[in-house]
């Protein structure tokens, strides 16, 4: 058979771009259905769950979020820059040591930070936040970083392999199964106060499942002897400038919640917790349609294609805006009404609800702007703007959500999304002239 002719043949590469717009569309389905499952599942953990409770599950979950991006230290990241440099040799064998050697780095960052909570008195960390239950919480949230670590550095060893429907079951569905079974449990058992160790302990299943994928998927690989073996030196240099990015962004989506645990109450961090679960939840179009456009991105920069680049960076902004624009006046609109499907309790967090949403969707008019630095070689730019905002966040935070609770929490994060999409949008004009914002 003639390969190369097949490869020509118009019929063929029809059928390689439907094939990738199925796997695209059905990968964005997976995300689409893990957003549902996660409002349903908040729904039903505010219906059946105290407010103190649930304020309790989303303090140590922006304490895993943010605490174990730098355990990670970028390697969920940098697995597919190794990835690709191993395939450019012939030698993914080779993918399964920088693996083993990034759990090892793993095992020792979460370790560290185990040493530094011990030697942290007890009445230090409670007397901080005002609230005796806080050390115990922080010590199990601790104790199962390398867990949670390990289960999404697993999903994007998945992803590196090309198992990508089983990355995104895992990411999006798998991950949320130990936690919904749990909790339905506790409630019909009325144990609702073990709530948080069912959620820490569904890390601990999700990692050791996850492993099991990984072993068996490292098993089919052949060894090769010639491909160059990359030391742990190597790793962590590629993988914490990633890292210190992921750090920043986890740290805006985690600041608020830690002030208002500290001047607010459990209560408090739940009611704002919802607005953000459903932002985050609208981001899914923003991230979904960038990550669609990043590799167009990266190929037109290099092969220099400015008039493709500015078209493709105009019609992603109009593409995102347009999408998300209704999506946020519908819920600002019904706003009351959606908060109310959580409890009636939880329509105090209306207007910091407003803000957040709203907040979103400005932020959206400014497109590409989040991926466009990483995919032109400028990752550096774009951690001193996403850092200078961390600062900015924290400031605002300080200062607002003592004496505006829940609203300056909002005002805080959105200030700061602001902000960095502003900056970044500016760097790229002043550098490329491209406008990734809508215009």
């Amino acid at each position: 058979m003639n390969f190369k002719k097949l490869r020509t043949n118009p019929i063929f590469e029809r059928f390689l771009k439907n094939r990738f717009l199925r796997q695209s569309f059905s990968t964005l389905s997976l995300r689409v259905f893990g957003a549902l499952l996660l409002f349903g599942f908040t729904v039903f953990l505010t219906k059946t769950y105290s407010p103190k409770l649930v304020g309790q599950y989303d303090f140590v979950r922006s304490f895993l979020l943010s605490i174990g991006s730098m355990c990670l230290l970028g390697f969920d990241q940098s697995i597919i820059y190794f990835r690709g440099k191993l395939a450019s040799q012939n030698a993914l064998d080779q993918l399964k040591s920088i693996y083993q050697k990034m759990v090892l780095m793993l095992f020792g960052t979460s370790l560290v930070v185990l040493l530094l909570i011990a030697i942290i008195s007890k009445e230090t960390i409670n007397n901080y936040f005002s609230d005796p239950a806080v050390y115990s919480i922080l010590l199990k949230g601790t104790l199962t970083l390398f867990f949670s670590g390990l289960s999404i550095l697993n999903t994007e060893v998945f992803r590196a392999l090309d198992k990508l429907y089983v990355a995104e079951l895992f990411r999006n569905i798998i991950k949320y199964i130990p936690l919904i079974i749990g909790s339905v449990i506790l409630f019909y058992w009325h144990k609702e106060e073990y709530l948080v160790d069912v959620f820490l302990l569904g890390f601990v299943f999700l990692a050791l499942l996850s492993s099991i994928f990984a072993f068996v998927y490292f098993r089919k690989k052949t060894v090769s002897l010639t491909a160059e073996k990359i030391s742990h030196k190597e790793i962590f240099l590629k993988s914490y400038p990633i890292a210190i990015s992921a750090m920043a962004l986890f740290l805006l989506m985690c600041f608020d919640i830690m002030f208002l645990k500290k001047y607010r109450n459990d209560e408090t961090v739940a009611f704002y917790s919802v607005g953000v679960k459903i932002m985050t939840i609208i981001s899914i179009i923003i991230v979904s349609i960038n990550i669609t456009v990043s590799a167009k991105i990266a190929e037109f920069f290099a092969s220099h294609k400015t008039a493709e680049l500015i078209e493709l960076s105009r019609n992603s902004a109009r593409l995102i805006f347009g999408i998300t624009l209704p999506v946020i006046i519908l819920i600002s609109y019904f706003s009351k009404s959606i908060l109310s499907i959580f409890g009636h309790q939880y329509i105090v967090a209306q207007q910091a609800f407003l803000i957040l949403i709203i907040g979103q969707g400005i932020c959206s008019a400014f497109g590409t702007a989040s991926v466009y630095l990483n995919m032109t070689g400028r990752q550096h730019t774009f951690q001193i703007v996403l850092i200078v905002a961390v600062i900015l966040n924290f400031v605002l935070n300080r200062f607002l959500i003592p004496q505006y609770g829940m609203t300056g929490a909002a005002i805080a994060f959105v200030s700061a999304s602001f902000f960095w999409n502003l900056v970044v949008a500016i760097v790229i004009y002043r550098k490329d002239k491209i406008k990734v914002f809508l215009h």
